[in-house]
């Protein structure tokens, strides 16, 4: 089971992402959870997550985020990817970057 988080400043557009992904990672025959939260709410979350994508609108808040979860890898979602919601491949980036994370 893979567990993956994504943060933004409302929560609203990254819950479209959140279904694209979570249909893609069926369609691979992935297990995964696939959550999205605002970024107010990271500390009651983190503990559960296996990665963190953050928002392109929350970029500014990515060294904070990392040095409070420095054992998980946190990066931001590219804006190209979460402008047209393409939910395989930030699934797929997510996916390497843990496997990255584990070696």
């Amino acid at each position: 089971m893979v567990n993956i988080l994504l943060c933004c400043s409302g929560g609203m557009s990254t819950s479209i992402l959140v279904k694209k992904m979570k249909a893609a990672a069926i369609e691979k025959g992935i297990e995964t959870e696939i959550w999205a939260i605002q970024m107010q709410d990271i500390d009651k979350h983190k503990e559960k997550a296996d990665i963190i994508l953050l928002g392109p609108q929350i970029r500014y808040a990515l060294g904070e985020i990392q040095a409070e979860v420095s054992t998980k890898p946190v990066f931001v979602i590219d804006i190209m990817d979460y402008g047209t919601m393409n939910g395989e491949k930030v699934l797929n980036i997510a996916l390497d970057k843990l496997g990255d994370a584990k070696n």
